[in-house]
């Protein structure tokens, strides 16, 4: 009762699933990924014991294939089953039992595994498949444009309730404490997928990552408006300055923990990510400073 993405990037080195489904909060039932081993995701009258035995058996270094038919092999109910699988290495495979409802199927392309049941057509399945494989950027945007190809080409044919992207990769999470890079989830929505398109910006916004090179010195005028900020929400109590000094960096500290910017502020280095800076300014409703020349009087001959 769902469409699904099952995929891998070589280069990030991230696995994830996105999904989607006239079912409540479908991200509860049907991705599991796991960095460095793969990721599954289970549906149609979903065994859910096959995201964690089929994670085990993809650790042990089974391929997508092997574990899925092992998967398989001890379930009397697998003609109800579906299930898409990519492994560590990105081989990727998918199965539809008999007993799915129609339209049910899936594709599998280099690195990925699309399928569904109760879909309006095959061309759910196939316009998941193309965007993925025309889609540039992170594992995570992929995943979304596949699924918001899915959804405009009919999707489930009951209508929409739930979405859910998780993307996992080496101490992807957060601060580095796991691999749960990202975990979004609409569970009951008019138009969940194009929902989830605001959770993934939200998540872009607290958790992306900006080159060092492209971070802003906080210093001069956005020093300045930083503390003006800062000073009208009772963090700071010094003079509007530009000058980022202890007093500034432990106000900004208290700032942008209770704002939710901490991972894209550099207290030590004195740097602030381009996106949080723009968030600060259009939610305190901030000017630029601009420096205005002085222009001279001509003399008179």
């Amino acid at each position: 009762m769902t469409f699904s993405i099952v995929a891998f990037d070589l280069k990030e080195q991230a696995w994830g699933v996105a999904v989607a489904s006239k079912f409540l909060s479908v991200g509860a039932v049907v991705p599991f990924a796991q960095a460095s081993v793969g990721a599954i995701a289970t549906q149609s009258y979903a065994n859910t014991s096959f995201g964690p035995n089929g994670l085990a058996l993809l650790a042990k270094g089974w391929t997508a294939q092997e574990a899925l038919d092992k998967l398989l092999a001890d379930d009397d109910g697998r003609e109800m089953r579906q299930v898409g699988i990519v492994d560590a290495m990105g081989r990727a495979a998918t199965f539809t039992g008999k007993e799915c409802f129609a339209w049910a199927g899936g594709i599998t392309g280099e690195n990925f595994a699309c399928q569904g049941n109760i879909l309006v057509s095959r061309s759910t399945v196939e316009a998941m498949a193309s965007a993925f494989e025309k889609s540039k950027g992170e594992l995570a945007n992929r995943l979304y444009a596949a699924l918001l190809a899915g959804d405009k080409a009919g999707g489930d044919s009951r209508g929409k309730q739930s979405a859910a992207l998780v993307v996992v990769k080496p101490k992807g999470g957060y601060a580095g404490f796991n691999d749960r890079y990202l975990d979004l989830r609409v569970d009951d929505h008019k138009e969940p997928v194009r929902e989830l398109a605001s959770l993934l910006k939200l998540h872009r916004l607290y958790f992306g990552k900006t080159e060092k090179s492209e971070r802003l010195e906080i210093r001069d005028s956005v020093a300045k408006e930083l503390q003006r900020v800062m000073k009208r929400t009772g963090d700071y109590k010094g003079a509007i300055n530009g000058v980022y000094d202890e007093g500034t960096r432990k106000a900004l500290r208290a700032f942008t923990g209770r704002e939710n910017l901490e991972d894209r502020t550099f207290l030590e280095e004195g740097m602030i990510d381009p996106p949080a800076m723009e968030y600060v300014r259009e939610r305190f409703g901030v000017k630029r400073v601009t420096t205005k020349k002085k222009i001279g009087r001509r003399k008179r001959n």
